[in-house]
């Protein structure tokens, strides 16, 4: 039993006079313990759990509801490959679910040991595990593609972050464009952004060029997957695609040392349309895979990948792959695209709804990372003249950074430094004293030493030099 975690379920009842109870789409659990709560639907409702090879099923306590009416009896435990039917405790057969209103809920409590899935049943139907029930199941930060603080919008050409969390590799910087919302294609439903690319020739990829998206998972958002143990979970990753071309895409996995890789592919049989795609991928269980906050897990998708980065789908390798060996090449065709969203990865053998987190929190996850922060024309900061020329202003992060980050500024000149005894002049060089994982001690310094030694200083911009200034704050994996 690997997992003795509990963990409260609630599905949601149809709607009433509905013909058929529709509660939802299979999902997978590697929980060893549930807690679930069935909303009646109404009369002749049949409950059942469907038992993966190697669990067992133990159904605990009987089911009252809130006068003390015995509603469920307990009669069913199992180590077979079936449904489990819980006994109505009139009959002894399927129990029936007399709904008295809304608010009506039948509940129970499962204990599963050993290895396989559980899954809830009604009217025959799979509705649910225990993961599509908790937010926080994927893995990927900003699957849907919707921070974009660096470019807001704008596109690039060059290797680097494009939205946030997500990187762009490109061989040659003049054979393609990559852009938030590129092509100005209508998203799949229930998604506002994407990340797209488009091709600006029709290049022929040599063996180590690589064109490709990828995202790098921090290690201890991983580290319960159990890589590299005879205990690996696993995973299952989905996402949604469109391109202008049809075929076998490749794309890939790696652990932080890109010397374990797992090359995969899926279909896009329609152009100009968006498919949704999932790749079921069992745990490494050899490897080196990190649990801190070094480089977990690449998650890649591949747009023209070279044959020396190209490896066979579907087993894990001793290799550095990027994609799948004969997968589509996008930059081979001049004006080609390839655009994707809704990107998620989570632990089980199912791909299941997307994790959609309010924005603030997915904000605040890209942060980790990396922020920037936007002085602007205002009275920005404020510190103390540790000496006539050097003044110093202690700066907090938004949020807790992944390590100690790299901080630079885009333009300094823009500042005036001052004091309230007088001293006031354009700032003539930026440093930083000082910084960790939470915040950063800024100097500037001026050319004319006439601030005041030990009095507070402020800055606010110089109107002569145009752009605002922007702190970057960079802790990326």
């Amino acid at each position: 039993m690997a997992d003795t975690t509990t963990t409260n379920l609630l599905l949601t009842k149809p709607q009433v006079g509905a013909s058929t109870d529709t509660w939802g789409t299979k999902i997978n659990t590697d929980l060893d313990s549930v807690d679930a709560i069935f909303a009646a639907a109404g009369t002749g409702t049949s409950v059942g759990l469907n038992v993966g090879s190697g669990k067992k099923l133990k159904i605990v306590g009987d089911v009252i509801d809130t006068n003390g009416n015995e509603l469920l009896k307990v009669s069913a435990t199992t180590s077979a490959v079936n449904e489990v039917t819980l006994a109505n405790a009139a009959t002894g057969g399927a129990p029936t679910l007399t709904a008295s209103g809304d608010d009506t809920n039948i509940g129970f409590k499962l204990v599963a040991k050993g290895t396989g899935e559980i899954t809830a049943k009604v009217n025959g139907s799979d509705v649910f595990n225990a993961s599509s029930n908790f937010g926080f199941k994927n893995r990927i930060i900003n699957g849907a593609m919707v921070i974009d603080q660096r470019n807001a919008g704008a596109s690039g050409t060059a290797n680097g972050y494009t939205v946030d969390r997500w990187n762009a590799s490109v061989s040659l910087t003049t054979k393609g464009t990559w852009q938030q919302n590129a092509g100005s294609v209508t998203p799949p439903a229930g998604f506002t952004k994407y990340l797209g690319f488009t091709s600006n020739s029709a290049y022929t990829v040599g063996a180590t060029d690589q064109w490709k998206f990828f995202q790098v998972i921090e290690g201890y958002n991983m580290a319960d997957l159990a890589w590299g143990t005879a205990n690996a979970k696993t995973i299952t990753l989905s996402f949604w695609v469109y391109s202008s071309l049809t075929g076998t895409f490749g794309g890939a996995l790696l652990n932080g040392a890109i010397n374990r890789s797992y090359p995969f592919t899926y279909t896009i049989s329609s152009a100009n349309t968006w498919t949704q795609a999932s790749v079921t991928i069992a745990g490494d269980t050899t490897g080196t895979w990190a649990t801190d906050n070094t480089q977990g897990v690449y998650v890649q998708f591949g747009f023209g990948v070279g044959t020396t980065y190209s490896g066979t789908a579907g087993a894990w390798a001793s290799a550095y792959y990027s994609s799948a060996t004969g997968a589509t090449s996008v930059v081979g065709t001049n004006g080609a695209t390839f655009y994707v969203t809704g990107v998620q990865l989570e632990k089980g053998s199912t791909a299941t709804s997307f994790d959609y987190r309010p924005y603030g929190t997915e904000l605040a996850l890209c942060q980790r990372y990396y922020e920037q922060y936007n002085f602007g024309g205002r009275t920005s900061m404020y510190g103390g003249a540790s000496n006539t020329s050097t003044a110093e202003f202690p700066f907090r992060y938004m949020v807790t950074k992944r390590t100690s980050p790299t901080i630079s500024i885009n333009n300094y000149l823009a500042y005036r430094v001052n004091d309230w005894k007088g001293g006031d002049q354009q700032a003539a060089s930026f440093t930083v004293g000082e910084s960790d994982t939470i915040q950063a001690r800024f100097l500037f310094t001026k050319a004319t030493a006439n601030l005041n030694t030990g009095y507070v200083v402020y800055m606010n911009k110089e109107g002569a030099y145009g752009v605002d200034p922007l702190l970057y704050i960079t802790a990326e994996l």
